[in-house]
């Protein structure tokens, strides 16, 4: 199961200290804001930094409520928190008392509806998904960072939700890593056909990873364009998309939609 996420004139305010610490003033992050994401795609989401990237994926997760605007899923005003809609974050929140399929039958207890042998069964067939089935009895402090992220994912993945949401998931993750999990989230997404809303500052991963890139202004955020993503992404022994000229053509559009807000160069570069 999928869903299509619909966000119409989404805007989002903040009240924040002013300099002296006493006033309140507005602190807009989001205004205006549309998007459709359809179901069953796989969508980036970039743009500079503190344009309200994270903002969206709050919102869409139901984590806080828009000042203005409209957000549904599959119809539905998006009210707050659902099983429909899994967070996966930068951090890997795994507990460190449990291992790693333990982990994830801690999501499936708070789901419910499954019993002992269904959890612990529905636990290994995502730690296989993931390719961990040998690490299943390993608690988190014996597992790499990549692993980690990997266990956090089966975790997400194992209460099937129809939209799966990912705010810079492998942001702390060495390059060779970061490439490897890419692979492997784009073969996850073939077989399971969940929405994937990913948030990257990095445009290489969202050429790689997205059917669509949508690219936000610079604060307060709005969507600037949606790009369609039409590589050939069949595998084989000698065929690196990274280094095709469409993918160069396509990173290249997007750095510069961004470099042409202004950005400051420091911050082009963290971003590019």
């Amino acid at each position: 199961m999928s869903s299509r996420i619909e966000l119409h004139d989404v805007g989002q305010t903040f009240l924040v200290r002013g300099d002296d610490d006493r006033r309140l003033r507005e602190f807009v992050a989001l205004d205006a804001l549309s998007l459709d994401i359809r179901a069953g795609e796989f969508l980036t989401l970039v743009g500079p930094s503190g344009c309200g990237k994270s903002t969206v994926l709050d919102l869409i997760a139901g984590l806080t409520q828009p000042s203005s605007g409209t957000l549904r899923v599959d119809g539905r005003p998006i009210s707050g928190p659902g099983l429909d809609r899994s967070v996966v974050f930068q951090q890997y929140t795994l507990l460190p008392w449990r291992t790693a399929q333990a982990n994830i039958e801690f999501a499936l207890e708070a789901k419910g509806g499954l019993g002992k042998a269904e959890r612990a069964e529905r636990a290994r067939t995502y730690l296989g998904l993931v390719g961990l089935a040998n690490f299943a009895n390993r608690y988190p402090h014996e597992l790499s960072g990549g692993m980690k992220q990997r266990v956090a994912i089966a975790r997400s993945l194992s209460y099937q939700p129809e939209v799966l949401l990912m705010d810079e998931p492998f942001g702390a993750l060495d390059a060779q890593t970061r490439e490897r999990l890419q692979e492997e989230l784009v073969s996850i997404w073939e077989r399971t056909g969940t929405t994937v809303v990913f948030i990257t500052h990095d445009i290489e991963e969202a050429v790689f990873l997205g059917q669509r890139v949508a690219v936000m202004s610079a604060r307060p955020g709005r969507i600037r364009e949606v790009i369609e993503i039409e590589l050939d992404r069949r595998p084989a022994a000698d065929h690196d998309l990274r280094a095709t000229t469409a993918f160069a053509a396509y990173r290249h559009r997007i750095w510069s939609l961004l470099r042409e807000q202004h950005v400051a160069p420091q911050e082009v570069a963290h971003v590019a």
